[in-house]
């Protein structure tokens, strides 16, 4: 790892904000073989254009921590037949079938909030969103499998609750920890014991007898199971606490977000859709703009020269799209580090340009999961809740992994009940 590499590794944030106004669009991070973070957008739009003929690699943190068989970065035959299996559940009307599911837990964690209570809105979010993809990924919940979450909850904070701490295990310590035999062993035996028929768990999906990926071997299912629930549930979380932060700290767009959520199209509906909120879900938009749910998308390594950013790049090439400089630019988005939810009212961006989910055929499996989850948990804060920011001055980018988390010391006081 060389310095460039080093000073994106240890001081991530003002790095990327040093090079914000980079006319090149892009920074050499490695010159052999060739390394490049770019968020120039005809090169995205071509990378992601161009995927089937891309390797990648994965990332280099995360990789051990998730396994080598993690359909996030699996290519070839074997992607495309997980995203066959997962990908029709998570979207479309197929979507609507864990409205009920994702509706009740959030309703219970939000009846469990009582005025005087004081809640790490970080923390709150995380362990929310956790028991949501927990059960939509591996079923029912009991006493035994909320133990299981507890164990995976300490491995990942342990692994990434704490920055010196996930740097001292990456320089200093050979990589992130695994998860351990036991944990995986639990996971995946709660995989194969699971039979809800309705809606399905996706662990079931993946072990059908008759699928693309029958008999999938204990290790490779252990993968997906940890993949699936760690990108289910951070990057949804850290998105929820940021909307939910910016809410409470503007009272006239939360009254009015409020409003719309009493109209009809939405009223009595614990999962409005998104064409009856559009104020809450350019909210949402606007949050995931200035605070994606990951910096950057998938590396994608050249199989084949190729000409891009004015230069000939090499076979074996790796380039990385910043997903966060590129949400920050100013010919895109006016003002662009200004927080304004109305830009998203009525437009749509260029997804070479906005792109939170990341693009291509690596787009988040999730997606629309994710924003079907933040308008569930954004609505029924607004709707029961009264609650303030004890230390606004906490509310400060922090990084879990790649995932844009708020400081984990940002507090919430529950100050009312509104139902």
């Amino acid at each position: 790892m060389n310095r460039t590499e080093l000073r994106l590794a240890l001081r991530t944030l003002p790095f990327l904000d040093a090079h914000r106004a980079e006319p090149a669009r892009h920074v050499v991070l490695a010159a052999d073989p060739p390394k490049l973070l770019v968020w120039d957008p005809g090169t995205v739009e071509w990378l992601f254009r161009s995927d089937g003929e891309l390797d990648h690699p994965g990332s280099r943190s995360l990789r051990p921590l998730f396994g080598p068989h993690s359909l996030l970065w699996v290519d070839g035959e074997r992607h495309t037949a997980y995203r066959r299996t997962l990908g029709p559940p998570l979207r479309g009307r197929r979507l609507s079938a864990y409205e009920g599911l994702i509706a009740d837990t959030v309703r219970d964690a939000v009846s469990a909030l009582r005025p005087g209570d004081t809640v790490g809105l970080a923390d709150w979010t995380r362990a929310l969103a956790l028991r949501i993809i927990a059960r939509i990924v591996l079923g029912d919940l009991d006493t035994r499998t909320e133990r299981v979450l507890d164990g995976f909850t300490a491995w990942i904070d342990d692994a990434l609750g704490s920055r010196r701490r996930t740097l001292a295990h990456r320089f200093l310590r050979g990589g992130l920890p695994r998860s351990g035999a036991g944990l995986d062993a639990e996971l995946v035996s709660w995989a194969r014991a699971e039979s809800r028929p309705d809606p399905p768990a996706l662990a079931a999906l993946l072990r059908q007898a008759d699928g693309p990926l029958a008999d999938l071997p204990d290790g490779e299912l252990r993968d997906q199971l940890v993949s699936l629930l760690f990108a289910g549930h951070e990057t949804t979380a850290s998105a929820a606490a940021w909307t939910l932060y910016r809410l409470s700290r503007d009272e006239a767009l939360r009254d009015e977000v409020l409003a719309e959520l009493d109209a009809p199209g939405a009223a009595g509906r614990a999962a409005p859709p998104a064409s009856a909120v559009p104020l809450l879900t350019s909210v949402i938009s606007e949050t995931l703009r200035l605070a994606p749910p990951v910096t950057v998308a998938e590396n994608r390594r050249l199989r084949a020269p190729a000409r891009l950013l004015g230069r000939n790049l090499p076979e074996g090439t790796t380039l990385t799209t910043s997903i966060y400089l590129a949400q920050r630019q100013g010919e895109a988005f006016a003002d662009p580090l200004h927080f304004d939810p109305h830009r998203f009212v009525s437009r749509r961006y260029d997804p070479a340009r906005y792109l939170p989910f990341g693009g291509g055929s690596r787009r988040c499996l999730g997606a629309s999961l994710a924003m079907l989850e933040l308008r569930v948990i954004v609505a029924a804060v607004l709707r029961r809740r009264e609650w303030r920011c004890l230390n606004p001055g906490s509310a400060r980018l922090s990084l879990r992994g790649h995932a844009m988390a708020p400081s984990s010391r940002l507090r919430m006081r529950v100050t009312a009940c509104r139902d």
